[in-house]
């Protein structure tokens, strides 16, 4: 079935957010939305206690775009599901201007033009901006408002089912934090008295080796970028690739097996991405990420090294030692210098038999997760092209 199509900007209005400042935020008054607020639920929020400009103002069921950072993580159309607040930079609040069209449809629409979307997006290496001009041109299938309820039904209960895999991942995860805290505390206040030592007295940090951009290619050994390290995992979707007769002195930067990576700058700094211990093809650690590296005889087991990296108590190290400015920046030396508690090797090796156990189940919901992704954008492309 064909459908009228119109440019998006001939029936919205693109609204951006406030560059709020450090100095702007306050312990009370409406939050500040952020990219990372649309993003997890669980962030939390900086707040804004001065006047409400209404340019900026949002409410629930407000349509919102993030047009800025880093691809496979930031970008995307959101339905605000609430509280009221204040909308920060880097996304457009959507004001329809006429009634052709629902906030879920459009919002549907953007999401299926993400890709085609980055693929214009400007900026330098692992951090994107979309234009204005690029959204406002994108063209928008205009069924009746009842088609569009009809199938935006349809989508909404297709991706519920991924939406309810992925909450299941999380709850795995939530059942290894308590885990963790049953077994060893909480390394802030260390009730069990465990010895406390840097982390470097135990563990190497390689930071990363600024390969050329000039260099990349379509084939070749993978790059590991920030924008790589997507939720501990590594994802080699849209990877820079090199060539081997063009790696150079990046032949020293080499990823091995149960390596642990970190975000090294920007705004995702102690963002994490771990690699598979069954690696079988040359990866190369790009500048900006650091790669926490095990030596074979020490008192830290790999399973208790990431579960640390992971928690707040580290996060938050991470970003009071990187400054918390607007572009952060940690390194290598700053990593090893933070001191955690180190519990007796048994206890390590308990908990990292408990991770594997998990481990194994999460794999098999990723392996669903991805059957369930696959189905979702065959019903976004035969929705968007009248066959469903």
């Amino acid at each position: 079935m064909k459908w009228e199509k119109k440019p998006l900007g001939e029936f919205c209005r693109l609204v951006n957010g406030k560059a709020f400042k450090a100095e702007d935020w306050s312990e009370s008054g409406l939050p500040i939305v952020r990219i990372q607020n649309l993003n997890d639920s669980t962030k939390p929020f900086n707040y804004w206690d001065g006047g409400i400009d209404r340019q900026v103002h949002i409410h629930k069921g407000d349509l919102l775009i993030a047009w800025s950072g880093t691809p496979g993580t930031s970008f995307g159309a959101h339905i605000w599901k609430g509280p009221e607040g204040v909308l920060n930079q880097h996304i457009f609040r959507v004001d329809l201007q006429n009634a052709m069209i629902t906030n879920d449809w459009l919002r549907f629409c953007v999401n299926f033009k993400l890709l085609s979307l980055i693929d214009q997006a400007h900026g330098g290496v692992g951090l994107k901006h979309v234009t204005k001009g690029a959204i406002e041109s994108l063209s928008i299938p205009l069924p009746p408002l009842s088609e569009q309820k009809r199938i935006a039904g349809i989508l909404d209960a297709a991706d519920a089912l991924r939406a309810k895999r992925r909450e299941a991942l999380a709850q795995l995860d939530t059942l290894l934090q308590s885990t963790f805290l049953d077994m060893f505390g909480d390394p802030v206040t260390n009730p069990m008295g465990w010895e406390i030592s840097t982390i470097g007295s135990y563990v190497k940090i390689m930071a990363g080796f600024a390969f050329k951009s000039t260099d990349f290619a379509n084939i070749g050994c993978p790059i590991i970028r920030i924008s790589n390290l997507e939720r501990d995992t590594i994802n080699l979707k849209d990877c820079a690739r090199i060539p081997p007769a063009s790696l150079g002195k990046g032949k020293r930067f080499r990823i091995q097996p149960g390596d642990t990576l970190i975000a090294m700058s920007g705004a995702t700094t102690g963002k994490l991405g771990f690699v598979p211990d069954d690696l079988d093809e040359e990866w190369y650690l790009n500048q900006r990420v650091g790669a926490f590296r095990i030596p074979d005889c020490t008192s830290v087991k790999k399973q208790y090294l990431r579960a640390i990296l992971k928690s707040s108590f580290y996060q938050n190290i991470v970003w009071n030692l990187a400054g918390g400015a607007a572009q952060p920046n940690i390194s290598s030396k700053q990593l090893e210098s933070a001191e955690i508690p180190l519990p007796p090797i048994y206890l390590q090796d308990k908990f990292s038999s408990i991770v594997e156990s998990v481990e194994r189940q999460k794999a098999a919901m990723r392996a669903h997760l991805a059957e369930l992704d696959t189905l979702f954008a065959s019903l976004q492309s035969r929705a968007f092209n009248g066959e469903l």
